[in-house]
């Protein structure tokens, strides 16, 4: 990889991370436009660590929420385990919910059904169509959130559930988790929140196995030119993230899913039919 390819790639990491469009699938899309050998081990693990980079920008962003503790007295009678989750509930649902992503996706990478998946820009065009379709009609199916639920372990554990969907490049992790939100009865804004929140430790994890793969398998990899490829990745993206955040949260409150939905059927409807038609999606052979 180049450093134009890189910071290209990381862009569209920073732009899509937070948006229900699919960022996996869009930086798979990118890198077939661009050229980029699929299949090869830094490739893979490039796709995962630069979202860190992206994910980061949350902890920046809502520093203060994320680093908050319940300092109200815990209600008598608890045990000590009782008072620990008392204090430290904003964590404790962040565990819950990443649970079932880190069983799922420890499963989908042993199995190497994910190494299948990041190398098929056919199962990111198909789920960009679904899941645009799903998304024109999501608002009305699932909008009757209020402020007034509060995020329990039950309601933290099923947005965990329907994370797990996004395993599925194209399907788009934001879009599932605040999905999965809003059918908790969450309102747009306050499932937007946790799916950022909970992007941190789900990414953090999948970032950790990535590096171990990488050095276990070989670690002919770490040339000076990847590691600072990686380094700029993660730098571009942490900076776009952080400015496309801001302003997704709003336009999502004001305007809902639609408008992202109409964007995935196009995209995916042009990749679908250049492929049908034998073309090839690189812009350079």
């Amino acid at each position: 990889m180049t450093w134009i390819e890189t910071i290209i790639i990381a862009i569209v990491e920073g732009l899509t991370e937070f948006l229900p469009v699919s960022s996996t699938g869009h930086m798979i899309i990118t890198q077939n436009l661009l050229g980029i050998p699929q299949g090869d081990p830094f490739v893979h693990a490039f796709t995962f660590i630069i979202q860190f980079g992206a994910i980061l920008s949350v902890v920046c962003l809502y520093w203060r929420r994320f680093f908050q503790f319940d300092s109200t007295p815990a209600p008598e009678g608890s045990t000590m385990l009782q008072k620990l989750k008392h204090r430290y509930q904003f964590y404790w649902l962040l565990i819950v919910g990443v649970l079932p992503a880190v069983i799922i996706g420890l499963l989908a990478k042993k199995s190497g059904l994910l190494d299948w998946l990041l190398d098929s820009v056919e199962v990111v065009a198909v789920m960009l169509v679904v899941g645009g379709v799903f998304m024109l009609y999501c608002d009305k199916l699932f909008n009757k959130g209020s402020d007034a639920n509060k995020l329990t372990e039950k309601r933290a554990f099923r947005i965990g559930l329907y994370q797990c969907i996004s395993v599925i490049p194209g399907v788009s992790r934001s879009m599932a988790t605040i999905v999965g939100g809003m059918t908790q009865g969450l309102t747009r804004k306050r499932a937007a929140e946790f799916s950022f929140f909970l992007a941190v430790p789900t990414m953090a994890g999948a970032t950790l196995l990535d590096l171990l793969d990488l050095l276990k398998e070989d670690a002919a990899w770490a040339t000076t030119h990847n590691i600072s490829m990686l380094i700029l990745g993660c730098a571009v993206a942490f900076v776009v993230a952080l400015l496309a955040m801001k302003w997704f949260v709003a336009f999502l409150t004001k305007y809902g899913f639609r408008a992202f939905g109409i964007y995935r059927i196009v995209v995916g409807t042009v990749i679908i039919l250049l492929l049908l038609t034998g073309h090839s999606l690189a812009m350079v052979d």
